[in-house]
């Protein structure tokens, strides 16, 4: 596989694909994020993300919109000069606050306009980069949560350190690390509207992930002792004094927090408790927890992995997330007693979903709300949930849904793991006769799901189903929207339980006539690396492979990685444990066993799953004489978003594939077209945590 692809069929493919869903030129929105709706409910502002002029970097910009609910008018509120993002109405609905990278290097400060004159104005600029925002109830503060330059992305972000700003060093000097990483801290800082100047609120030895006013007095957070980013899983909820800065504990969870989210009186905060795979990608509990008496009770949901909480008063709350197949959102009363409240669904669809990573809501009224959706065959939109009905009201479709004609079927797919469990996934069927050729996408995690998504991200899916192949998601034991029990029945038990449940969704859609047998293929990124680069070295079935950011050595991801408690809690065992299953679950112990063909994809910036686990895989592959290619993008971290290597990226995706399901005859082993697992089963893991 050459360096340079960028004049071979499938990478022109690719360019033509993404300029038939963002049109060179256009300068229009594709994607949105962010969305607030005003306090009068008649306007909201988000965070549009548009396309460039041909040529020119970046190849996306984002900046502020606002849209007429009524009109559907849009309009933009700042001039296309640098990265915004996170706008928020102030509560008399007369100015907005949000992110700007105006310095550059994405060192994002507050900004605010002013809607009744249009003026921008630029409060002073604090000590890091400002990643979250938000109004005091009497509209007289913005607490910001801010993260030391240096401090790393979430793995949703992207997982990169941002820009340290230091003195400059000679080229040759060397780098020192000594363990003290004072730079990475998370610190709380309150610009005041009045005096328009901004001060650090000075809490002691505290990391701040999240943070939200209770009333205009105190500030609800979610902290740690430590600034890294191992540091959230064991995470804490504090009320913190906004003026001497003086902390105590409000409730000390099971697993991992999110989503905060205060009562109007603030004497009553919301979260989102749940055994979590990564910050900033949350689906779990509804709880509640009392200012004064530090009670946490868990809210009824009526089986919905929240992702998204308003309140509304405060007895009431908007909430949304996932349920198997369906994206849902309810609303619930709240009272003195448990067995008193009331939860109802106002909608629910298996066909639509909320934007990025989880479902996201906000209120317009009683009875209204307001999500940012896409499908697997929706673009992008602003739609409106009324009456129990979805209406959209602004679709951001400059293209994609003539694109997305390949999907020719939508199957939401049902099969046992052989314990008997109960799996989901979805397959995305091609024009054409089955039984087709299929490619098994396994999603990170391992706590995230599989739902509908627009697959303008994911131009490697397009390109498959142009051409004939079936794509298949599933979602194994470990992934949300089916509660936590689920939820845990991967720990202890990663590349166990969960390989069995991937394994024999493929079994079924053989047996049903909706997969050939002889041309299987796999994907995976992050947890669903993992799972690919295990899965080859168990089951020889496959007739290629591509694993993306993967883990493939617990012990060196454990001691490389920026979240080394991920792989403690996971694996539920201790490296120093030679016996362990962090050499019995780790893939290049059983590279040996590997006889399919294998691409692997990493990002160079990459802290989560940093590039030497593919690297390590990769040449371990390559010694025991498996056909093998590493791909590294130098400007990449956790995922790959830039332009051009995207394209670069999809289209080595589908060369690879597409080469090696042609022509699965001519293995030994295809002859008779069955497929031939390894005599050795998939390891089994004494008393696995339930």
């Amino acid at each position: 596989m050459q360096r340079d692809i960028r004049q071979t069929p499938p990478f022109i493919e690719a360019q033509h694909l993404y300029q038939g869903i963002w049109p060179a030129n256009s300068q229009r929105i594709v994607e949105a994020q962010h969305l607030d709706t005003s306090p009068d409910g008649r306007s909201a502002v988000f965070t549009g993300i548009c396309g460039n002029k041909a040529g020119q970097l970046p190849a996306m910009t984002q900046r502020i919109f606002k849209i007429d609910l009524q009109s559907s008018y849009l309009c933009a509120l700042t001039p296309n000069s640098c990265p915004e993002k996170r706008p928020e109405y102030s509560p008399c609905g007369k100015q907005i606050a949000f992110l700007s990278d105006r310095d550059g290097g994405a060192n994002f400060q507050l900004t605010l306009l002013n809607l009744s004159t249009n003026l921008i104005s630029q409060p002073p600029a604090v000590a890091g980069w400002v990643e979250e925002l938000s109004w005091s109830p009497d509209g007289g503060s913005i607490l910001l949560t801010v993260a030391g330059h240096g401090a790393d992305q979430g793995s949703g972000q992207g997982a990169v350190p941002s820009q340290q700003y230091s003195e400059q060093h000679p080229e040759w000097m060397p780098e020192v690390s000594t363990g003290d990483e004072g730079y990475r801290w998370r610190h709380l800082w309150i610009y005041e509207l009045a005096t328009k100047k901004v001060r650090k609120v000075p809490t002691r030895d505290i990391n701040i992930w999240e943070a939200v006013w209770c009333g205009n007095r105190g500030i609800a957070a979610i902290t740690s002792d430590q600034p890294g980013e191992e540091a959230w899983y064991s995470a804490t909820l504090q009320y913190i004094h906004p003026r001497t800065g003086a902390t105590h504990s409000l409730y000390q969870p099971r697993d991992q927090i999110a989503y905060l989210c205060a009562s109007p009186s603030g004497q009553t905060v919301a979260l989102v408790s749940a055994l979590s795979s990564d910050r900033g990608v949350v689906a779990g509990d509804l709880l509640t927890i009392n200012i004064n008496t530090q009670t946490a009770r868990q809210i009824d949901s009526n089986k919905v992995d929240i992702t998204s909480i308003e309140w509304l008063s405060e007895t009431r709350l908007l909430t949304a997330g996932q349920r198997g197949f369906e994206t849902v959102a309810l609303d619930h009363r709240l009272t003195d007693r448990p067995s008193s409240e009331t939860v109802r669904e106002i909608w629910q669809s298996s066909e639509i979903s909320g934007s990025g990573h989880y479902t996201k809501i906000c209120s317009l009224s009683a009875r209204d709300c307001l999500l940012i959706a896409e499908g697997f065959k929706r673009a992008p939109e602003i739609g409106r949930i009324s009456n129990g009905l979805y209406h959209p009201i602004k679709s951001f479709d400059l293209g994609y849904q003539r694109q997305a004609e390949v999907i020719h079927r939508i199957e939401k797919v049902t099969w046992q793991s052989p314990d008997g469990l109960e799996i989901q996934g979805w397959l995305l069927q091609p024009k054409g006769s089955a039984p087709h050729p299929t490619v098994m996408d396994m999603h990170g995690g391992p706590v995230w799901q599989w739902h509908p998504h627009w697959l303008g991200r994911r131009l490697h899916i397009l390109m498959l189903l142009k051409h004939g192949y079936g794509v298949f998601m599933p979602n194994p034991r470990g992934s949300a929207g089916r509660g936590q029990e689920y939820c845990r029945k991967v720990l202890g038990d990663l590349g166990g339980a969960d390989s069995n449940d991937c394994l024999s969704g493929l079994d079924y859609l053989v047996d049903q006539g909706l997969a050939d047998a002889t041309k299987i293929a796999l994907i995976g990124h992050s947890y669903g690396g993992y799972l690919g680069a295990w899965l080859i070295g168990q089951d020889q079935r496959f007739t290629g492979a591509v694993i993306s950011a993967p883990m493939t050595n617990y012990i060196s991801q454990h001691l490389l990685s920026n979240i080394s408690h991920y792989v403690e809690l996971f694996l539920q065992d201790d490296y120093k444990n030679l016996d362990g299953k962090y050499m019995q679950r780790s893939p290049i112990i059983y590279a040996h066993q590997v006889n399919t063909p294998t691409l692997s994809l990493c990002g160079a910036l990459d802290r989560c799953t940093p590039a030497a686990e593919a690297t390590q895989f990769h040449n371990a592959l390559l010694e025991n004489g498996v056909k093998s290619v590493l791909v590294n993008y130098p400007l990449e971290g956790h995922g790959i978003k830039g332009i051009p290597a995207m394209l670069d990226y999809s289209a080595r995706i589908f060369t690879w594939l597409t080469q090696y399901m042609q022509a699965p005859d001519s293995r030994p082993e295809a002859a008779d077209h069955e497929w031939h697992p390894l005599k050795r089963q998939i390891p089994k893991v004494a008393n696995p945590v339930s």
